[in-house]
């Protein structure tokens, strides 16, 4: 044995974390199911269907819609089909954040949008349809009704979109992440 054929080992304190922080993905996404599912059973329980209740003069209302289609209400009346296609979703999420490293940022965007995704398939299979219902916007000029699970979803978005652009966002650079 010549001393090629011994490579040293890293101590672990040098080594990369390779695990995914699985509390922190499982915490805000049960965080965001949680708050999605009380908003809306509130909702229903207290608003009417098409009722409109202001919250900030016309700037913030709350309208209970129901939503059976997709993003922004396309392709409707497809919710089993949606929600299907949520579960394959939720893997992918899930996979990804296995194979994605001990990245915080990424594991508190990942969950958000493992949340989301979840939160908004629970009405698709329950009801057939999303139930949005914070609407924002002036006078006629309106944004489209969402709810917490779109929130949390256009929120992890919006962070993997700053990742990208400013990978440090993520706790790593590039060299350690290609490792």
């Amino acid at each position: 044995m010549t001393a090629d054929d011994v490579t040293p080992e890293l101590p672990t304190a040098s080594r990369p974390a390779s695990r995914a922080r699985w509390g922190i993905f499982l915490a805000v996404a049960a965080t965001v199911i949680i708050a999605d599912q009380v908003s809306k059973a509130w909702l229903v329980a207290n608003v009417a269907a098409g009722q409109v209740m202001s919250v900030i003069g016309d700037l913030v209302r709350l309208v209970q819609s129901q939503n059976s289609g997709a993003l922004f209400g396309l392709f409707r009346d497809q919710a089993i089909l949606f929600g299907l296609v949520s579960l394959g979703v939720i893997g992918l999420i899930a996979f990804y954040h296995g194979r994605a490293g001990r990245s915080l940022y990424l594991s508190i965007a990942l969950g958000l949008l493992l949340g989301g995704a979840i939160g908004n398939m629970i009405d698709r299979f329950r009801f057939g349809y999303v139930i949005d219902w914070v609407d924002a916007g002036l006078g006629s000029i309106r944004f489209w009704t969402f709810n917490v699970a779109d929130s949390a979803i256009t929120l992890a978005i919006i962070m993997l979109l700053a990742m990208a652009i400013f990978p440090a966002l993520a706790g790593s650079s590039r060299g350690e992440a290609d490792a």
